[in-house]
């Protein structure tokens, strides 16, 4: 079992767009193979910050996942027009 950190900084006055597109992510990872659950968490002293944990069975599950067309085209469309920086992933072994 692996955890997965996934930091994301959206453009100010798009929280809610990031907030509803990661509905949709979430389902992309509910399908994926691996994939165990995934909560959102957003930062009290910065509102357009954002971390995704998400848990995998191992890291070649998780790396098929961002591999993936489906999770292509969410990053892409949020590198276009939600997020602010480039996100950064850490991943977090037991």
């Amino acid at each position: 079992m692996i955890t997965v950190g996934m930091n994301y900084h959206v453009i100010e006055g798009k929280q809610s767009d990031f907030e509803e597109k990661f509905a949709a992510v979430l389902a992309a990872l509910e399908a994926a193979e691996g994939h165990d659950n995934s909560h959102l968490w957003k930062d009290v002293a910065d509102d357009a910050s954002y971390l995704i944990t998400s848990e995998w069975s191992d890291e070649k599950a998780f790396t098929d996942f961002i591999q993936s067309d489906a999770f292509r085209a969410v990053t892409n469309w949020g590198k276009e027009q939600i997020l602010s920086d480039r996100p950064r992933h850490k991943i977090y072994k037991s």
